[in-house]
């Protein structure tokens, strides 16, 4: 059973866009027990939904235990948010991405230079630059990319991993690591 909380609803007069969003102190991470009921409330955004993330959708580490996770879903017209007050990590000044990808047009980037996709393609990509750094399982993968009705097996993402590395070229295939006996991740090729 899944718990679903809610907010209360935005203000009736919005503040403008370019208004930043107040935040609140920053709070250090803690361990919580199975019991323990945490309020999230204050650290969420007005307007905001949360629920618990489906287990299948977080990453497991060997040994450890089982991670914990919330999808946060935001109104797209929400007022009190703007694209400047989303936390983005910056980039070290001589470090520019050399993959932009453009949601909206569907565009890949290379160094510039537009990407030859298939739709799939474009997905995989899409999703692994959207999540730097992290390990997905095929499993992950198939799921998260391919939707759940698809029937197959990890050797589809082998394959699309390796038309990916190929259109990346000899320069930047390495840009998609493989993890053996886990899966793959997508560590950002930076410019020199």
């Amino acid at each position: 059973m899944a718990i679903i909380r809610s907010l209360p609803a935005l203000p009736s007069s919005p503040a403008p866009l370019d208004t930043p969003v107040p935040t609140a102190p920053r709070h250090h991470l803690r361990a919580v027990d199975r019991d323990e009921v945490i309020d999230v409330a204050e650290f969420l955004p007005p307007g905001a939904t949360w629920l618990p993330a489906p287990p299948h959708t977080l990453p497991t580490l060997p040994g450890q235990p089982p991670m914990v996770g919330y999808l946060v879903l935001i109104p797209a017209d929400s007022p009190h948010l703007t694209r400047a007050s989303l936390p983005v990590a910056p980039l070290p000044d001589e470090a520019e991405p050399l993959v932009r990808i453009d949601t909206v047009q569907r565009t890949a980037q290379l160094n510039g230079a537009e990407l030859d996709l298939t739709y799939l393609e474009f997905e995989l990509l899409a999703h692994l630059v959207a999540h730097p750094n992290r390990v997905h399982t095929r499993d992950q993968l198939v799921t998260t990319v391919w939707g759940y009705g698809h029937v197959g097996d990890g050797r589809t993402v082998d394959v699309h991993i390796a038309r990916l590395r190929r259109k990346l070229g000899v320069e930047h295939r390495k840009a998609i690591q493989t993890v053996r006996r886990v899966g793959y991740k997508y560590t950002p090729p930076t410019a020199r």
